[in-house]
């Protein structure tokens, strides 16, 4: 039992060291027409991804010991960078705490989304977005209204478990853009880019026995905090400025997937 004891305590104890993997990039930020969509939608320069390694086993009930150590690592602090007024710039600041919210990834396929495909209010039978009239944004439509706003008759489309997916989160953050989004007429390339993304940042197993594809990585959203308040991602409140830490345990990998909301002047 005291042996037990002793491994378990030596786990919650674990220091971990990160080394920055410079010369990996996901997929989607060297797909032209990936790119030309983040353009599009204001987030091209924007949204970034960092890849490191680290040096022990990862247990998911550590996630915020492992975030905290993350981020005040030397070799993170020195590589890692936010968008501040259109620039990119390193953290100005030592950080006092990171809050950590576990993201639920459970999901392999794309049928998730399948409640927006069939609500004809959101989407018509050739898949195009339905328009509609709002007060502040003139070219607004349903699906924006049920992915935002609570009192949205369509809201409940999507179940609050499903909301709670990081597959279903990503597609949301793509769907709303960035300050200056072109937004889409049809669902299509919403859908097309978060698969490549989503296969870009999750690692799944395959059962030998069952043949069933399942998800080990474990998503945590992150933000980081030093002694004036919320520094990273951003110091606002803005739904569209994110930071995911997504960790690999087999390949001790963790990569910061992150955006941050503003106007994008970025050209191919």
């Amino acid at each position: 039992m005291s042996e037990i004891m002793a491994e378990e305590k030596y786990k919650f104890e674990q220091n971990f060291s990160f080394t920055p993997l410079l010369n990996k990039t996901p997929s989607f930020l060297q797909n032209k027409a990936s790119l030309e969509l983040l353009m599009k939608w204001s987030m091209l320069g924007r949204i970034s991804v960092q890849y490191y390694s680290f040096d022990q086993s990862f247990y998911p009930y550590n996630s915020r010991n492992f975030a905290l150590m993350f981020f005040k690592d030397p070799q993170v602090v020195s590589n890692l960078r936010k968008m501040t007024a259109g620039a990119w710039v390193p953290l100005d600041s030592p950080l006092l705490c990171v809050d950590v919210e576990v993201v639920p990834c459970s999901r392999v396929s794309m049928d998730l989304l399948d409640p927006i495909y069939y609500c004809r209010q959101i989407l018509s039978p050739s898949g195009n977005v339905v328009k509609c009239f709002h007060d502040l944004y003139p070219d607004y439509d349903e699906l924006r209204r049920a992915l935002q706003e609570e009192e949205s008759e369509h809201y409940d489309v999507i179940g609050r478990e499903e909301r709670g997916e990081f597959l279903f989160r990503v597609f949301k953050h793509l769907c709303l853009g960035g300050e200056l989004c072109q937004y889409e007429d049809t669902i299509a390339p919403y859908a097309q880019l978060t698969k490549i993304i989503y296969k870009d940042l999750i690692s799944v197993q395959k059962d030998p026995q069952s043949m069933g594809i399942s998800v080990v990585s474990t998503v945590l959203k992150v933000c980081a905090q030093d002694e004036t308040g919320s520094c990273y991602p951003g110091r606002g409140d803005e739904e569209q400025t994110f930071a995911y830490l997504i960790v690999d345990p087999f390949k001790r990998h963790v990569c910061l997937f992150y955006h941050c909301y503003g106007v994008g002047s970025f050209t191919l």
